[in-house]
């Protein structure tokens, strides 16, 4: 299928339309008319930003595809946001959060190794040429690689198109159905953030903790907070990409040196330049935050990262084409039932253990999205609690090739059986 050439291809044209469409959309929230003030209500902020440019993307106006604005958000800016926000986190007040934030993430991961198998075997009863195919086109080889990206990330994607082998039509088939019902499901998720209180009333969860924490770094800010200089600002931004620079610097020589002389490693990810970047600029982030650097937030370290974080999210919906799913119907549906098996796994043992709404959202994007989306997510809940997020997304990689190999051998038992 030919593509079709977007309207605008010119990068810095994107990139200004999407700080417009993000300038607008903060500009009608803050707004106290009536009619915004309702719609607000109603529809997140975080949302739209991820929204509209995905319809942007999807009416061809724009092409995530050909653009080179995500790598950049991915690469340069979530860095340096995850080091604005943890400059000022309270480590010990992330830990007092408890087991129940790892039990949700882990209930992800099972979630997906088994919704896989689920929804081949559900959708194939019905569809009996799902099972069909042979060597490179099966369908559950490309089904695999889903596994690999929706428990770990890329990088693990990538082992298992190694592993398993699909065509690279069928590939790019599994790429479309990948994006586009994981980023369906971060909708979702960053909708019901809003409003969190309706479902832990149904699930008789305590967020207690959650809250104590976010209100402790909010009066940690107040008692902080002062007007921001010129210099103050220049600081902010020199520690956010200075890190972030240091992060690219060692993950350059550590990715490849892990990948030629220790290949066992490649199975937790350890060879993904990606991996290491987003673990030194968190590591480095936290270990400033017992330094004088904690005192940053009172100039406006964390909302300089949630400047960064919206562009991110802006990029990452121009990734998105609604129109996608009529390529391939059929495993599209495949993905949606895959997607709803992991979601109900997850639900029912949030309701078992009583876990907040916000363990099940994070938890479920630190397997789905990893470390580009999982900090979004929890900074819709609170911008002070993005790294818990970036802390379960890393156990995403590291558990990925694993239930990802083991998901895929069972969808091969259930397309030869």
């Amino acid at each position: 299928m030919e593509e079709n050439t977007p309207l605008l291809t010119n990068d810095a044209v994107v990139f200004g339309l999407l700080m417009t469409i993000l300038a607008i959309i903060f500009v009608t929230s803050a707004s106290d008319k009536p009619f915004w003030t309702k719609f607000y209500r109603v529809v997140p902020t975080v949302l739209l930003c991820y929204f509209i440019p995905a319809l942007a993307n999807s009416f061809g106006l724009i092409s995530g595809e050909s653009s080179s604005l995500y790598k950049v958000a991915s690469r340069y800016l979530l860095p340096a946001s995850l080091v604005l926000f943890t400059i000022s986190i309270d480590i010990k007040g992330i830990l007092k959060l408890g087991p129940k934030a790892l039990t949700m993430f882990l209930a992800g991961t099972v979630g997906i190794m088994l919704g896989g198998p689920l929804a081949l075997l559900s959708v194939g009863f019905l569809f009996p040429e799902l099972l069909g195919g042979s060597g490179p086109d099966e369908i559950w080889r490309g089904l695999s690689t889903i596994a690999g990206s929706w428990i770990g990330g890329g990088a693990n994607q990538t082992a298992m198109l190694e592993v398993f082998g699909p065509s690279p039509a069928l590939f790019s088939q599994m790429i479309a159905v990948d994006v586009l019902v994981a980023n369906l499901w971060m909708a979702v998720l960053l909708y019901w953030a809003a409003k969190p209180e309706k479902i832990d009333k149904i699930f008789k969860a305590d967020s207690t903790k959650i809250y104590e924490l976010r209100d402790k770094i909010e009066e940690f800010r107040k008692g902080l907070m002062k007007i921001p200089t010129l210099s103050d600002t220049m600081i902010i931004l020199g520690v956010g990409f200075g890190v972030t620079g240091f992060a690219h610097l060692l993950a350059d020589y550590i990715a490849p040196f892990i990948g030629d002389n220790y290949p066992g490693l490649k199975q937790f990810s350890l060879d993904s330049a990606f991996f290491w970047i987003v673990v030194i600029a968190t590591t480095a982030g936290l270990l400033l935050s017992f330094t004088r650097a904690r005192k940053l937030e009172g100039a406006g370290a964390s909302r300089m990262g949630s400047v960064l974080l919206y562009v991110l999210i802006a990029t990452i919906g121009m990734q998105m084409d609604l129109g996608a799913v009529l390529d391939n119907p059929l495993l599209f549906v495949v993905g949606i039932v895959w997607m709803f098996f992991h979601i109900i796994i997850m639900l029912i043992v949030a309701f078992i253990i009583k876990a907040p709404f916000f363990y099940v959202a994070v938890g479920s994007q630190a397997n789905v999205g990893g470390a580009a989306s999982a900090p979004i997510v929890a900074a819709a809940f609170d911008a002070s609690l993005a790294p818990v997020g970036v802390l379960l997304a890393v156990l995403g990689y590291a558990a990925g090739t694993y239930g990802a190999y083991l998901c895929g051998l069972m969808m091969q038992a259930i397309s030869v059986g």
